[in-house]
């Protein structure tokens, strides 16, 4: 079996500029193949989305970017250096927040991140600068056990960017929060790429990678389906835009008869014409009654996206195991 091979660092070289070069990478736990020759890179202050269905073997890509797992065949930077054998001086480099982030929850959250930048070498005043860069200064002297579920994920974050890394890597932070918290997570996320970070992200909400994201690669079954950013990958997809009425207006075999309308469909409250030649559309239904309550939605990252699994199911047997299996 061939080990992770580390890629040469040569100065005249643009990858070298690359914050994570991933090529060809593998990876099998007994009959399940969790990754199949993944290549990527992430270029320095990119923020880069890892998306997928369960099982598509993000996590087992991400863990073996971390360090924490090794790759069967393939090659691995990060900055520059292999991630394994364990490299213990790319640690202070790199910042990690998992969806299951641990917590010393009697201490207050001034105290748990002033511990966790002790651990790297980084003074008090850096968990006082990372506190009011997540906005947690007002909580300060609250204990960890208090703090809302958002403010738990803001500290996360904090854990994870105290020791001031190049390379940040993030895994759901989002997860499981209202979308009020949500939104305001998002301009934290924002500050940390015009800070000039570099992020590797996961997430299983599309509508943010798409707001965040400078690109995203799409993993199904362990591949990359799809690389590019959320933009050019709608338009590389020629997803149909959506024309949204009133469903009082016509029924939906009468919707599928105005010329221009490839399907039509109840759905969400509304009925939804989906359609290529959105101006002929339009037209027909302006002369048909006005636009009044007529609304358009354009395709979106979520489109392509299940458009890409719906693919990988077709061409699957339904019995495959649809899990990542890590030992």
């Amino acid at each position: 079996m061939t080990k992770t091979e580390t890629v040469p660092a040569d100065p005249g070289d643009p990858e070298t500029d690359a914050a994570l070069h991933v090529e060809a990478v593998s990876k099998r736990y007994g009959d399940h193949q969790a990754l199949d020759a993944v290549s990527l890179r992430v270029s320095r202050g990119e923020f880069f989305g890892l998306l997928g269905p369960n099982g598509a073997g993000k996590t087992t890509l991400v863990e073996i970017m971390e360090g924490l797992r090794q790759a069967d065949s393939g090659a691995v930077t990060v900055l520059g250096h292999a991630p394994w054998p364990r490299d213990v001086a790319l640690l202070p480099r790199i910042g990690v927040q998992t969806q299951s982030s641990a917590f010393f929850v009697r201490q207050t959250a001034h105290e748990h991140l002033t511990t966790v930048a002790a651990l790297y070498g980084a003074g008090r005043a850096a968990a006082e600068r990372t506190l009011s860069a997540v906005s947690l200064t007002e909580q300060r002297d609250t204990r960890v056990e208090n703090l809302s579920g958002g403010q738990r994920q803001r500290l996360a974050i904090a854990s994870a960017l105290v020791h001031d890394p190049e390379l940040i890597f993030l895994d759901e932070p989002t997860a499981a929060l209202d979308p009020q918290a949500r939104r305001d997570l998002w301009d934290v996320l924002r500050g940390l790429k015009a800070a000039g970070r570099t992020i590797v992200y996961t997430t299983h909400h599309l509508d943010e990678a798409e707001a965040l994201c400078d690109r995203v690669a799409i993993l199904v079954r362990g591949r990359v389906a799809a690389l590019d950013s959320p933009r050019a990958l709608v338009d590389a997809a020629g997803a149909p835009l959506s024309v949204l009425l009133p469903p009082e207006r016509m029924t939906v075999a009468e919707a599928e008869s105005v010329p221009g309308v490839d399907r039509a469909e109840l759905r969400g409250g509304s009925l939804v014409l989906e359609t290529r030649v959105s101006g002929q559309v339009l037209s027909a239904l302006d002369a048909r009654g006005g636009l009044d309550g007529v609304q358009t939605r354009a395709a979106s990252l979520e489109d392509v996206y299940l458009r890409l699994t719906a693919e990988a199911d077709d061409r699957t047997p339904h019995d495959t195991q649809n899990t990542e299996h890590r030992p």
